[in-house]
């Protein structure tokens, strides 16, 4: 029985499966079996990147076979970035897992774009590859775009050429791309689309430019509108039409010349060796104004226009479109007063004038507004003949004088000399203001020079031959001591005369000087007329006095000639005195009448100039 058991032992490396079957394979065939078998498949391994086949996708999967003893399966959704991808396709594929608890090869092409993404991006910019890339969303400054299953930053300035204003029209679009920069550290990088429409643009640029010449007419489209001119598309390439050359006449901005998107003619004036930039022209498609000037026009002639500008110096008028004429400021006025324009004409303005001089071939032309009225000077001698007398307005004061002008462009100069008989004026400023009227004499007239001399004086006689009789030396007046200067003081005396008195002048009886705006009784010691000055002193009065009185106390005795003649003097000396003396009275009266008289004739004449 124990031999029985002994010889029935199962064998250890029975193949049942093979003698199930009806086939007995040894250990060592199927061992070459399972070799042959491993050989006709990839040998992968987990972690790693493959390239692999598309066999078949639908609209959630994609089918991937790698060479391995299964397919993988991959969602659609990792393609998105690529709308081409179609069976037969290779891709990369990244190996998750060879094989999942239902036995399945786990595959990933986003994990494997990743995995390869940077080597591929920095070859792309290397060799300035054109990529695609899917717009995923907008974000501050631009779009997200998945490069190779990275994050780049599309810049909004780098969509395209022309401003973008909605952005969100490109998200989920699929878009060719240009890298522009990487920033390795922190694995940033920025794409362009824009290049690429730029190249293209180039290109085109290049074909058209090559075929620019100058004086050549093309049409164009309006592009974009500045304040100094208008960019003009000529299909593919922009040229500036200067703001100058829209048209002949003034324009303050080129819209009122032309319209964003209009078509237009231009003409070619000139473009650099490069021919990247081109001066383009629109008014040079028309005649020039100047050549549409009424050939009769000459010097002399009357011209009506528009005033399109003021300058400091003089005002443009537009006498037709792109035909104007220059109103120098000198030429707006007879009056010598510089002036500014602006007194005279504003823009707008709608202006007759005579013209002055008149190029052709310059194209220049000057005008006048002052020619319309009579040179007021032209009859100066009749109208404001030497000795006339009129009112005029104070416009000006120098050291020596003051400015008036009687009417517009009649200018005369009252000397300093020639404003008071009697006052010493130091400055026109204290006798008068600016913008008072004043009565004037025509003293002499340089019509050459356009000036007149007048004073002021001249209306009154001259007071210094009637003070001649009244202030005669050793006469006694009363007076008021009005300044103090270093070499003595002026005094106020009857009839508006100033005189003068030294310091030792100045002393009175009791030994203390005399102040300011003290009265006191002066004596005439020195009468100039033609100077006009008087010296005065008023302690000659008491020193004559005391004199007197010794030469009396000495010759008590002697009742002669000399004390009679000394007993008529001193009366005089004492009371001289205007209104005192009778003569001096009448002459008083004589004056008053004299003055009442001036006056009423003056009021006459105002009321007939009037009339």
């Amino acid at each position: 029985m124990e031999e029985l058991n002994k010889n029935t032992a199962p064998v250890a490396d029975f193949d049942w499966d093979a003698y199930e079957n009806g086939v007995v394979v040894s250990q060592e065939e199927k061992e070459n079996l399972k070799k042959q078998y491993d050989e006709t498949l990839n040998q992968v391994k987990d972690k790693e990147v493959v390239m692999g086949k598309i066999i078949s996708m639908n609209k959630r999967e994609v089918v991937v076979n790698i060479g391995f003893k299964s397919d993988g399966v991959i969602p659609m959704s990792e393609f998105r970035y690529n709308p081409d991808l179609k069976v037969g396709d290779e891709v990369e594929v990244y190996i998750e897992n060879q094989e999942d608890k239902k036995g399945q090869l786990i595959l990933s092409h986003k994990s494997a774009r990743a995995t390869r993404s940077w080597a591929r991006v920095n070859e792309a910019m290397d060799n300035d590859e054109v990529i695609k890339g899917l717009v995923k969303c907008r974000t501050k400054g631009g779009m997200i775009v998945d490069i190779f299953g990275i994050e780049a930053f599309l810049p909004g300035s780098q969509i395209d050429v022309k401003p973008i204003r909605d952005y969100d029209i490109f998200v989920g679009k699929t878009m060719e791309f240009k890298i522009v920069k990487i920033n390795q550290e922190f694995k940033n990088v920025v794409v362009s689309h824009k290049a690429l429409i730029e190249e293209e643009l180039e290109q085109q640029k290049r074909e058209i430019i090559s075929k620019l010449e100058k004086g050549q007419v093309l049409e164009g489209v309006v592009k974009n509108i500045t304040s100094y001119g208008v960019f003009i598309d000529l299909g593919g390439v922009d040229g500036l039409i200067h703001i100058t050359d829209l048209s002949w006449g003034r324009v303050s901005h080129p819209e009122e010349i032309v319209k964003l998107d209009q078509k237009i003619n231009v003409v070619i004036l000139d473009f650099d060796d490069e021919k990247k930039r081109i001066a383009l022209g629109l008014k040079q498609l028309t005649p020039h104004p100047w050549d549409a000037l009424d050939a009769n026009l000459k010097v002399g002639d009357k011209v009506k226009g528009k005033v399109v500008v003021v300058t400091d110096y003089g005002a443009f008028v537009e006498i037709i479109p792109g035909v104007e004429g220059l109103i120098h400021v000198t030429e707006m006025s007879w009056s010598q007063h510089l002036r500014s324009p602006q007194d005279f004409l504003k823009v707008g303005d709608e202006v007759e004038a005579v013209i002055l001089t008149l190029d052709r071939e310059e194209r220049k032309m000057s005008l006048g507004i002052k020619q319309l009225k009579p040179d007021p000077w032209a009859d100066i001698e009749t109208k404001y003949a030497v000795g006339s007398k009129h009112t005029a307005r104070v416009r000006n004061f120098t050291n020596f004088g003051v400015f008036v002008e009687i009417e517009e462009g009649i200018d005369g100069l009252i000397h300093i000399s020639d404003l008071s008989w009697t006052k010493k004026i130091k400055h026109p400023s204290e006798f008068t203001q600016i913008g008072s009227e004043i009565e004037v004499v025509v003293l002499d007239i340089d019509k050459e020079n356009r000036r007149l001399s007048l004073g002021h004086k001249q209306l009154e006689e001259n007071p210094w031959d009637v003070f001649e009789t009244i202030f005669l030396p050793g006469s006694i007046h009363e007076g008021t001591i009005t300044e103090m200067l270093d070499k003595g003081a002026v005094i106020a005396l009857p009839y508006g005369v100033e005189g003068f008195a030294t310091p030792k002048h100045l002393v009175k009886e009791d030994g203390t000087m005399a102040k300011v705006d003290e009265k006191l009784p002066f004596k005439v010691i020195e009468f100039n007329k033609d100077a006009k000055r008087i010296i005065v002193s008023h302690s000659r009065i008491h020193e004559d006095a005391a004199k007197a009185s010794l030469e009396e106390s000495a010759a008590a005795e002697k009742k002669s000639k000399k004390s009679s003649k000394e007993e008529i003097v001193t009366p005089v000396i004492e009371k001289t005195t205007l209104g005192d003396i009778q003569s001096l009275s009448e002459l008083k009266d004589k004056m008053v009448a004299k003055a009442t008289e001036e006056l009423k004739a003056k009021e006459a004449a105002k009321e007939a100039n009037k009339e």
